[in-house]
């Protein structure tokens, strides 16, 4: 029986106990003097721009908050302002709640899938990372854009200002009864009864000076009338999101399904529901936001894959991420200066007015 000598021991089986071998200074960071040190040195310059900015810049401050009167338009903080932006697009619960928990949960996530650990440390060291940060961010920030602008019905906009050749085309204001009628004769066509007894005095209601009701009133007629070319009725489900919900005629029965029957909370011995379904606004305000968020993503991955811009999992991660933080920041710069009075969109200024 042989032992073995304690002056040579043998070498571990684990290499878990393994002694790691020591390395040289210039391969090594200390705390003490190379973070802290550029640390203290981020912090005075950060405090020496605040002291400027303190000096040079007025302090946005209003009046003491009335709680009887509500701003118009009413804000959150700025770090909330992307979220707010959200709630205008679809509905309140998965802006606020949905949506942000899901994306946390994803960020969280990029770890687990991409676990390789080739260039671990180190911003941007794939030969591919910094062509799928700038395709990542180019779509993400211009898709953001196109789709919020799409919502504000700016492409009716633009479609009204090359049809009518001037950049500030307005459609001609509702005219009055009378001026209806006379436009309705001068073009051959039979004025209403209704609106002829409005004109000849006859309506106690309404005065042939008053705007024309809307039940007499044809948009694109007088719009034609009076030479302008404004987006075609039959298209008005395109002017915004919402249009898909109310320019529409539903049936009425979609509009308030009862699943109160179908869904028996009393049977588990909870309260029982009355849920109705609005179906219009189900696919409004979730299924289109929904497959927006999940489906763009995927096809950018898709098509990035097969023109060979992503190839690997942490290509796909950096473009994503990459894509995240620019809707991050749009949304951001388009709820703090260009959400004014109502949240329409239009150029907006924090600061007090004089």
């Amino acid at each position: 029986m042989t032992t073995a000598n304690p002056e040579t021991p043998s070498e571990p089986i684990s290499k878990a106990v393994r002694g790691r071998q020591s390395r040289a200074r210039e391969e090594e960071l200390l705390v003490w003097p190379d973070l802290v040190f550029i640390e203290f040195i981020c912090a005075v310059l950060f405090t020496v721009l605040i002291l400027i900015l303190a000096v040079m810049v007025d302090s946005i401050l209003l009046d003491r908050a009335n709680p009887a009167v509500t701003p118009n338009p009413s804000k959150a903080p700025w770090y909330f302002l992307n979220l707010q932006e959200l709630l205008l697009h679809m509905h309140p619960a998965l802006a606020g709640v949905i949506v942000p928990t899901v994306a946390l949960i994803a960020l969280g996530a990029i770890p687990y899938f991409d676990n390789s650990n080739d260039g671990q440390g180190e911003w941007l060291s794939t030969p591919r990372a910094w062509l799928n940060l700038w395709v990542g961010a180019f779509v993400g920030f211009f898709g953001t854009l196109l789709l919020i602008f799409y919502d504000a019905s700016k492409h009716v906009q633009v479609f009204e200002m090359i049809a009518n050749g001037s950049l500030s085309a307005k459609a001609p204001p509702p005219p009055s009864a009378l001026q209806y009628s006379e436009a309705l004769a001068s073009s051959g066509k039979t004025v209403p009864e209704g609106l002829q007894a409005i004109v000849s005095g006859g309506n106690e209601l309404v005065q042939p000076t008053d705007t024309v009701p809307s039940e007499f009133y044809s948009q694109s007629f007088w719009n034609g009338q009076n030479g302008f070319t404004a987006w075609p009725e039959q298209l008005e489900f395109l002017t915004t999101l919402r249009g898909i919900q109310t320019g529409i005629p539903w049936p009425e029965w979609t509009k308030e399904i009862p699943l109160g029957n179908v869904l028996r909370t009393d049977l588990f011995g909870f309260p029982r529901i009355e849920l109705n379904v609005d179906v219009p606004a189900l696919i409004v305000e979730q299924i289109i936001p929904v497959t927006a968020m999940v489906g763009l993503p995927v096809l950018l991955a898709v098509v990035a894959s097969k023109l060979g811009i992503a190839k690997t999992k942490r290509d796909h991660m950096i473009m994503q991420f990459s894509g995240f933080i620019a809707v991050y920041v749009v949304l951001t710069i388009i709820g703090t200066y260009f959400r004014g009075v109502g949240l329409e969109l239009e150029p907006y200024t924090i600061f007090a007015h004089p």
